[in-house]
């Protein structure tokens, strides 16, 4: 595994590297073409991004959180969905049992957040909590602790804040460019030829500089996703569960309104598409979810394992070079596979106990009737006497 890890950061420090050069380029015609001067470009463009990344690194996990609305809980709030974050943190190995919070939104979708697996969290949607059956939501929490034990997060978070960096200078750049802004440099000022041509080159960099970047960002998520998939498939040693959830979250029409171009690669499913189409285009952030699904079913042996994951992942794909480095197929280890977990939950109760999680999260007092009602005040009640709809008791709000 941990070959997987170096291959992973060694793929994404190269292309974090790109996108660095690109920020820089896209600094220096800005400032070429607009203060007259790429040396300041430069510098402005070095600023931006050491100030964004230092702000990613140290609180990046916290902000992304805080901008998604992910609100964080314990056991008591919802013990199905902290043990089978137990389960998985066990299964996958890390050391640190992450943070767990929930989304309250019926889009159905989770991410994974933290600058390393000391300091990490996961998140979901009580739409997600709703939809999904324990093994669904296995699949899912699997795919997410993958991502932290793959050191993915961090990377994405520097990626995207990367990207943010490139597409703010170039969206005042081309603001500037199109309402009559920029420096006028002409033959008379010793500009000549040569400065035409650095206009316009200038002028290129600052159009495709946020197109390339987005194109290394999709780039640096998608491969991501599989690896994420295919460790999945071997924490849970039940590959059906994810496919069977990414079925479902295929079929998700709702938006994730906290949700953005830059925070989008961070969850299992692009949240900004509302279609099943829009979900496998492939100008997403993310690989097409019908071939997810596939290769997903296509581990349908008695055993799972990182190998037979990239064996189906070359079969459905027809690429003949897979996702998994050589060195972690060479030891990559069979893990029987598990049958399905009998469960009697329907959706009312899933429902149920995520609107519950949520109720507690907003401080609501519990009420338990003895005709077996259970009573749900808001905090604005406390002290007042309420009845129960049921059997007509009267009982004190807490």
């Amino acid at each position: 595994m941990w070959e997987l890890i170096r291959a992973n950061q060694r793929r994404a420090a190269l292309l974090i590297a790109l996108m660095a050069g690109l920020l820089m380029a896209a600094g220096f015609a800005f400032g070429e073409f607009f203060i007259g001067s790429g040396t300041v470009g430069l510098v402005l463009a070095f600023l931006l991004w050491g100030t964004m990344t230092l702000t990613s690194w140290v609180a990046g996990d916290k902000i992304l959180l805080a901008t998604s609305g992910a609100r964080r809980i314990e056991k008591k709030d919802h013990p199905v969905l902290w043990n089978v974050v137990e389960e998985m943190k066990i299964a996958s190995g890390l050391e640190h049992m992450p943070a767990v919070h929930i989304i309250d939104s019926d889009a159905a979708n989770a991410f994974a957040t933290g600058r390393s697996p000391e300091r990490s969290a996961v998140a979901v949607t009580s739409g997600l909590l709703e939809r999904l059956s324990r093994d669904e939501l296995q699949g899912v929490i699997a795919h997410e602790l993958a991502h932290i034990n793959n050191r993915d997060v961090l990377y994405l978070t520097m990626a995207s804040i990367m990207m943010g960096s490139i597409v703010m200078m170039a969206h005042f750049g081309t603001r500037f460019l199109f309402f009559g802004g920029g420096r006028r440099r002409t033959s008379s000022e010793g500009g000549g030829q040569a400065q035409l041509i650095v206009l316009v080159v200038s002028i290129v960099l600052i159009i495709l500089a946020p197109i390339f970047a987005q194109m290394l960002y999709f780039a640096l998520s998608r491969k991501r996703e599989y690896l994420a998939d295919a460790s999945a498939a071997v924490y849970t040693r039940y590959p059906e569960g994810l496919a069977d959830a990414l079925a479902k979250l295929q079929t998700n029409t709702k938006k994730l309104e906290t949700a953005n171009p830059a925070t989008a690669p961070m969850f299992i499913v692009n949240p900004l598409k509302l279609s099943a189409k829009g979900l496998s285009n492939r100008s997403s952030t993310h690989p097409p979810i019908d071939e997810r699904i596939r290769i997903l079913r296509g581990l349908a042996g008695q055993t799972v394992s990182l190998g037979e994951y990239d064996q189906s992942y070359r079969k459905i794909t027809g690429r003949p070079v897979g996702v998994v480095p050589p060195g972690s197929l060479a030891a990559a280890e069979l893990q029987p596979h598990r049958p399905a977990t009998d469960e009697t939950d329907t959706h009312a109760d899933r429902a149920r106990q995520a609107t519950d999680a949520l109720w507690r999260l907003n401080d609501y007092r519990f009420i338990a009737c003895a005709c077996g009602t259970s009573l749900k005040a808001p905090p604005s009640q406390a002290g007042r006497e309420i009845s129960c709809p049921h059997c007509a008791e009267s009982h004190v709000v807490p």
